[in-house]
């Protein structure tokens, strides 16, 4: 059948999880349907996208969005009840393209990630289609309130607000609805959200593999560095755990890979002890550098994807509570679960001087990603949910 996929983003290069989530579900559906492809873009689309994603896409069609029109939007968002977000990507002149697509092509089902993208898919409820949730948007935005400049934080509150109301009120215009985790479901505001499908992200076990190369960097983190939870993350790695650390371990270092790194994290480059990288060609070199891996996310929701990649690079995990309820993994088995400065640096130091220990964590939590986190294992329930129709 033909499935039209509408999302906010060009799904590659996958530095990002909805870009990620995005790719692969298209790779997959694309081994027994076809797929035309719908996506946004806000900056300049790199040159090579268009070359990968064909081949699994019939049609790829990006739309660009003028900073100039989304700043007008966003201005007239603030009379209106729909999220900032919402107003971000939708554009009438796009509707109207993606409209002309639907009547050419007549697709057999319609496909849509995120509630950036819902707006355009609500106007075909004669069409059979699947919504992507991803992970609770207003409860992610809620973590970061607190966390938010004053001159900022009513802006927070009221995107949060809305977001919930949207949510919920996105819920009817979809026959599916699916999610990453069991800890995003209950975050979604409506009655009815049992009814929406888990399907946990993967990672791709084919190109991420355990390396015998020798770990240069005693701490390594990576991400997006323009994203709030791991511009968070990276900062107290940096300011309050590797210090701790080094009380131990004098030599101890830190690895900070990830595109888009903001000023606020350039400026922990030191060249000495905290290593700041920026984009890297291939992200696997930076978990190969990594003697321990440390992801103490403590806002933002959804399975993190970072850690998937790590343990299946067999590199001994360390990670907080709130990460771990979307990953499931046991704690002080297949990872290690920290919450203040002290508990992190404690477990490095720990992990570090007791090398069986960190072997023996590496192995399980190898085992557990190559058990339960296979792209293709888990995209056969959503070509399932896709085929039932």
């Amino acid at each position: 059948m033909k499935i039209l996929v509408l999302l906010s983003r060009v799904p590659w290069p996958l530095e990002k999880g909805d870009k990620l989530r995005a790719f692969h579900h298209i790779k997959e559906m694309s081994r027994q349907h076809e797929i035309i492809l719908c996506c946004l873009s806000d900056k300049k689309v790199n040159p090579q996208s268009t070359k990968v994603l064909s081949q699994y896409c019939s049609q790829v069609h990006i739309f660009r969005l003028n900073k100039i029109a989304i700043f007008f939007r966003l201005v007239r968002a603030l009379f209106s009840s729909k999220p900032f977000q919402v107003h971000y990507f939708y554009k009438k002149s796009v509707q109207k393209q993606i409209d002309k697509i639907v009547e050419q092509e007549m697709p057999a089902h319609i496909y849509v990630q995120l509630i950036r993208t819902a707006e355009y898919a609500k106007k075909y409820p004669f069409i059979p289609n699947t919504f992507d949730y991803m992970d609770a948007f207003s409860r992610g935005v809620e973590r970061r309130i607190k966390y938010s400049i004053p001159g900022l934080r009513r802006l927070f509150i009221a995107e949060s607000n809305r977001l919930k109301h949207y949510e919920a009120s996105v819920f009817k215009f979809f026959q599916n609805k699916i999610i990453i985790s069991e800890q995003d479901r209950d975050l979604i505001p409506h009655p009815d959200k049992n009814e929406i499908e888990i399907i946990p992200n993967g990672v791709d076990l084919e190109f991420y593999q355990p390396t015998s190369d020798d770990p240069k960097y005693t701490i390594g983190f990576t991400g997006n560095m323009a994203y709030p939870p791991n511009v968070r993350a990276a900062f107290f790695l940096a300011t309050e755990v590797l210090p701790l650390v080094k009380k131990e371990i004098p030599h101890a270092s830190l690895l900070i890979s990830g595109t888009n790194p903001i000023p606020k994290i350039k400026s922990l480059h030191n060249g000495e002890d905290i290593f700041v990288t920026g984009w890297v060609k291939d992200i696997r070199d930076s978990y190969t550098l990594a003697d321990i891996f440390v992801a103490p996310m403590q806002i933002g929701t959804g399975l993190q994807n970072k850690l998937l990649e790590a343990m299946a690079m067999k590199k001994p995990c360390v990670t907080s509570e709130l990460a771990n309820r979307a990953l499931g993994a046991k704690d002080g088995k297949e990872v290690i679960i920290g919450s203040s400065a002290q508990d992190y640096a404690n477990i490095v130091v720990d992990l570090t001087k007791n090398k069986d220990e960190k072997r023996q964590l590496a192995k399980n939590g190898y085992q557990f990603v190559q058990q339960n986190f296979s792209w293709n294992k888990n995209c056969k329930k959503l070509l399932q949910i896709i085929e039932k129709q």
